[in-house]
């Protein structure tokens, strides 16, 4: 039988989405169990069917009030800890440079508990794992703790995924957090001068969002529902355009060379997995990364990404994308 390994992954589509390659690898060794938000459900069948899911929304998650601890679900959280003890994990292990994450790895009861200290955290593991440099892509999190489970994962550059035939440019105008949403009337421009070249383009976006397009000529906008609706939106095209953002890391999965405008993070971090994708950085500022808690009444580092500036990028993109399908 296979050693029982807990994975922790707690927050974000992208952060989920980076952990993927791991997950697979690590599902032919291991029966895996992975401790994530739901809609880890819904990528399931599609990117790691012999991973099990188990739900949770974790409170520190929360963009807001995350620390309020009286409106912390106590009694669903304390149904959560009995549960994973009662699994008997042989290994627990995160990707994340996150006490919290090693906190849960205790309270699982997994005999073997690896990940990256921090704050004296290792006194919670039982292998400390050491971090990669600090300029590396969060991947590198994972490609260390495979390592660490004798597992290989090929470098960022390496990895593939069978390329889409379809010529369908999927343009996302949306984002978890305000601050890492380019200006709709700026992507609007973009969405523009790719239909005069003769691209054929599907403009997906958040909610909120969807009157504004329609509003400016996009009656066929969608904003999808819910995570599979989004994938099988993406599994219909051939590239991706968009913000630094689940649905970009999730594209690249689907095998979709993406195109990023990036605000206050840094590409060399959180840039999609897919080797062909292409980015825009965001103009400097001294609180760069903030993860996304701009001190500022708008984040000027992604307003400082002109329409010129992005289509130069984008146009390039584009050529070398259509020069690798001929």
């Amino acid at each position: 039988m296979k050693p029982r390994l807990l994975v922790v992954e707690l927050w974000g589509l992208g952060d989920l989405a980076i952990a993927t390659p791991f997950l697979q690898a690590a599902s032919h060794a291991f029966q895996v169990t992975l401790l994530a938000k739901p809609f880890a459900q819904e990528l399931h069948a599609h990117f790691w069917p012999q991973v099990r899911v188990l739900p949770c929304v974790a409170p520190w998650t929360s963009f807001h009030g995350k620390y309020r601890l009286p409106t912390w679900p106590w009694r669903e959280l304390w149904r959560l800890w009995r549960a994973l003890r009662q699994e008997q994990f042989d290994l627990g292990l995160s990707g994340r440079w996150d006490p919290r994450d090693h906190v849960v790895l205790k309270l699982s009861g997994a005999k073997r508990r690896l990940g990256f200290a921090r704050t004296g955290s290792q006194v919670l593991l039982t292998q400390p794992l050491a971090r990669p440099d600090a300029e590396a892509h969060r991947y590198e999190n994972w490609r260390v703790a495979a390592a660490a489970l004798d597992l290989a994962l090929p470098a960022l550059s390496q990895l593939a995924w069978p390329r889409p035939k379809s010529q369908i440019i999927v343009v996302h105008s949306g984002a978890a957090q305000p601050v890492r949403v380019w200006p709709l009337e700026r992507l609007h421009e973009i969405v523009r001068r790719l239909r005069a070249l003769g691209h054929s383009v599907q403009v997906l976006c958040d909610p909120g969002q969807l009157p504004w397009w329609q509003a400016h000529g996009e009656p066929r906008a969608v904003a999808p529902a819910s995570v599979s609706e989004l994938l099988a939106l993406l599994l219909r095209a051939g590239l991706f355009i968009g913000n630094d953002s689940g649905p970009g890391h999730l594209a690249a999965l689907c095998g979709l060379p993406t195109f990023t405008l990036f605000g206050p993070q840094l590409p060399e971090w959180f840039r999609p997995l897919h080797p062909d994708g292409a980015w825009i950085a965001g103009g400097p500022c001294p609180y760069k990364p903030c993860f996304d808690n701009c001190r500022f009444a708008s984040p000027h580092c992604l307003l400082a990404v002109e329409v010129e500036a992005a289509w130069s990028k984008i146009s390039d993109f584009l050529r070398c994308q259509l020069s690798a399908e001929v």
